[in-house]
């Protein structure tokens, strides 16, 4: 099979995408981002700021506002690296981390990836039931597993048309329902005064949104890494920190005002009483741009996946194949667990997904530094891929340091339901781990590389 073969699947998987292959624009970057935050996990996440944190909607939703705007910034910091280096996320982490000791971070990301596989479709499934009971939630699990998958495996390309035209979708459906709303006068003259303002429950709500913006760090230069290397930092950066700000913070704030009116906590239930007759097209909207969302974490898990095998069989080319394969892995892996598995364990799993976002943390600070603050962006991508790790090594011992200071400077401040340190729990369940984990790894790992090259008299490139 070659690629005139087959034009629409992409053959390209872990290695340097060449100049000539190069394509598409800081625009395409925004309408993806913008398309996969509008989705009904925005909803119940925006949600917890009125029922978890007991917020009024109007510091709910200053929270929520300034959670996103913060998150997003770090998330799309990493935006950049594709066009400049032109590989995926967790290929570019050899270059702090080392070959093998960027293994164990990939290993995490799998795990993600196929978590909020599971999750997404299973949101999908009981969502459509919901509005539609004849339907089978099975069905409509492996439906959008399906559509997912199928989109994954034609890759690249048209993942960023799917999401230029989820683009769409997302925005009919946040204007259906933020105009039904209004047209109904489904919220009720006293919404404003609902809920009380406390400074733990500002900072979690703080915290919640722009957790749930750096999540999507390991995806990010998965998604520009074919954008041609004039693109630039800036357009790359602003057109991703546009699409997920614009397309999470409204859905956040229609969640804030569904967690005021939802008395047992069930917000998808409130916004489909809200909604009326409208409530059916308005979840088959969601649940078309579920799809697409599905298709990102797939194929996002699909190159973590390589990524690791690679790391132990550096002389192994993987190809059309190998994309092909690892594809079906992570949709039957997701999709599997979210219809065999009881919805407890499938909560039980997110939460485990939640703490290990304190892994995350550390990691995002020691690759932002290291790529603005110490190679400026230069990097030998070659060594990338050798057997030895060329000049970065098999183990950085300086980044690993950094990261485990940082994983555990965190531990008192996380806040999950497996786990409340006791800061996070004086605190009234507000994570503050990520702020922490920032603080602390920036500046250590900055001053850990001068140390280093101020001792060897090497200078990074």
């Amino acid at each position: 099979m070659t690629q005139s073969d087959v034009s629409y699947l992409e053959h390209d998987t872990i290695y340097p995408i060449p100049p000539e292959r190069r394509h598409g624009t800081a625009g395409h970057l925004f309408a993806l981002w913008f398309g996969a935050n509008v989705r009904l996990l925005t909803l119940v996440t925006g949600s917890l700021a009125t029922t978890s944190f007991h917020l009024g909607f109007v510091s709910a939703a200053c929270a929520l506002v300034l959670g996103n705007v913060v998150g997003a910034v770090f998330m799309a910091a990493h935006a950049a690296q594709g066009p400049r280096l032109g590989v995926p996320q967790m290929i570019q982490s050899r270059g702090q981390f080392g070959t093998y000791g960027s293994a164990l971070v990939t290993v995490v990301v799998v795990m993600m990836y196929t978590g909020y596989t599971a999750s997404n479709a299973a949101v999908a499934g009981r969502s459509i039931h919901g509005a539609f009971p004849s339907v089978a939630t099975p069905a409509i699990i492996a439906l959008v597993g399906a559509v997912a998958l199928a989109i994954a495996i034609m890759g690249h390309d048209i993942i960023h048309r799917c999401g230029r035209v989820t683009t769409v979708v997302a925005a009919a459906t946040l204007v259906l329902c933020f105009g039904v709303l209004v047209a109904r006068h489904a919220l009720p003259g006293d919404i404003l005064m609902h809920g009380t303002y406390s400074t733990q429950g500002f900072l979690g709500a703080l915290s919640v949104a722009a957790l749930w913006q750096i999540s999507y760090a390991p995806y990010v230069s998965d998604y520009s890494r074919y954008l041609p290397q004039r693109t630039g930092a800036a357009p790359a950066f602003w057109g991703t920190w546009g699409g997920v700000v614009a397309g999470a913070v409204p859905l956040m704030l229609l969640g804030a005002l569904m967690g005021v009116l939802a008395a047992d906590g069930d917000v998808v239930g409130a916004l489909t009483r809200s909604l009326g007759a409208f409530a059916a097209p308005a979840i088959v909207l969601l649940t078309v741009t579920l799809a697409c969302c599905g298709a990102i974490d797939i194929y996002g898990g699909m190159l973590a996946s390589i990524t690791l095998l690679q790391t132990f069989a550096p002389d192994w080319r993987p190809g059309l194949r190998a994309r092909v394969g690892f594809c079906i892995f992570i949709a039957v892996l997701g999709i599997g667990m979210a219809i065999g598995a009881q919805a407890d364990f499938l909560h039980s799993y997110m939460n485990f997904l939640f703490l290990l976002l304190c892994v995350l943390i550390p990691w995002t600070a020691i690759n932002l530094v290291d790529y603005y603050l110490i190679h400026h962006g230069e990097y030998d991508v070659a060594s990338f891929f050798k057997r030895d790790g060329g000049i970065y090594g098999r183990i950085n011992i300086t980044a690993l340091i950094a990261y485990v200071v940082g994983v555990a400077v965190q531990m008192p401040f996380v806040a999950t339901d497996l786990y409340t340190g006791p800061i996070a729990r004086a605190l009234g369940g507000a994570d503050l781990s990520w702020i922490v984990g920032l603080v602390v790894v920036s500046p250590l790992y900055y001053g850990l590389c001068r140390l280093e090259q101020a001792r060897s008299g090497h200078q990074p490139g």
